[in-house]
């Protein structure tokens, strides 16, 4: 496929947003999981969590987050805050990929310490900025330097919480982020993290998104990591500055949906 002139890949993919960026996207994607409460941190960490569980078919995605969140007793804020040791035995046997008990039980550890002294993750998120290329990317090494800071941390966990540093392309925590400050009123993200904006965020990539950017010509990198990550984003923001990773919609529908570069 010849590379499309500027204006008319814009109008592709607006059509593109415009048909996926609607509630009826919800049903099949783990963005239900948080839509399901209210209550902002109760959307903080179910989102986190139907995030970091993101692999595989997205029907077990789903099926698995809300195990989880049922072990919680579907008050994962409350549950962070006034569980007793007696009740994470429940978690030991939870299982998703390599997603195991003991990653769950780190989880729910830090999620604890931390909602026990600050209101939103956001604040997790938000870090000075610095000569980064790209303002988020201090976000990211923060958040997961933040996450493993408590004494014995496991070192198998730190897979489930990607970061620049190790160039990865950071898929998961990117969707997260997409869902927690894209605010469009839509109905699909959220848009209860004022302090971010949605102009530094970064394009989630996974297999179908890479398939369907790199058959449009919108990256030239051949590996997929954390700088093609940025050079897919840079290209999305020529097509809208202010809110680039609105366009995750058109590039993940195109290729889950619809087979768009396969």
């Amino acid at each position: 496929m010849k590379k499309l002139p500027p204006q008319e890949l814009k109008d592709f993919l607006d059509k593109k947003v415009a048909q996926f960026n609607q509630p009826g996207f919800i049903k099949n994607d783990p963005v239900q999981i948080p839509h399901q409460f209210k209550k902002k941190q109760d959307i903080e960490i179910a989102g986190l969590f139907a995030a970091v569980l993101a692999w595989g078919q997205r029907v077990t995605i789903i099926g698995k987050s809300k195990e989880l969140l049922t072990r919680m007793d579907n008050a994962p804020h409350d549950f962070m805050l006034h569980h007793q040791e007696s009740d994470l035995k429940r978690f030991e046997s939870f299982r998703h990929r390599t997603f195991n008990g003991s990653d769950t039980l780190y989880f729910i550890e830090f999620l604890s310490s931390f909602y026990k002294a600050n209101d939103s993750l956001e604040s997790a998120f938000i870090a000075p900025c610095t000569s980064a290329q790209e303002p988020i990317e201090q976000g990211l090494i923060q958040f997961n330097k933040l996450f493993f800071s408590l004494p014995h941390s496991p070192q198998r966990t730190r897979k489930h919480i990607s970061t620049p540093e190790r160039k990865s392309a950071c898929k998961r925590i990117n969707m997260y982020l997409r869902w927690m400050v894209r605010n469009d009123q839509q109905g699909v993200d959220f848009g209860i993290w004022k302090n971010i904006s949605p102009s530094v965020l970064i394009c989630p990539c996974d297999l179908h998104v890479e398939r369907v950017a790199r058959k449009l010509k919108m990256v030239k990198r051949k590996q997929m990591d954390w700088l093609t990550a940025i050079e897919l984003t840079q290209s999305l923001r020529k097509l809208d500055p202010k809110d680039p990773v609105k366009y995750d919609f058109a590039l993940f529908g195109l290729g889950i949906d619809e087979g768009f570069g396969y």
